[in-house]
């Protein structure tokens, strides 16, 4: 038995077509390449402080500085990042 009268999903009443606000996709045009929303920005800066960590343990803690350094360093760029990027 096949119903014929086929429903919309719910989420799709929520927003008229071209508001992208209602849906929650507020991307915005900052310094980087792409259009990006919070999620974007934020990925982004937890992939750099990886990155940035597996640096710092190969080249500079073994010079002396500590990893707390880098943490440091990754964070004031992933807030800078989620905020104008």
């Amino acid at each position: 038995m096949t119903d014929k009268h086929v429903t919309p999903l719910a989420s799709a009443h929520l927003a008229k077509e071209g508001d992208d606000a209602a849906l929650g996709d507020t991307e915005r045009h900052g310094f980087l390449p792409i259009e990006t929303n919070w999620f974007d920005r934020l990925f982004i800066s937890v992939v750099i402080w990886v990155a940035l960590s597996l640096f710092w343990f190969r080249f500079i803690e073994p010079i002396g500085l500590s990893i707390w350094i880098s943490n440091a360093i990754a964070l004031a760029l992933g807030a800078f990042i989620i905020r104008k990027g």
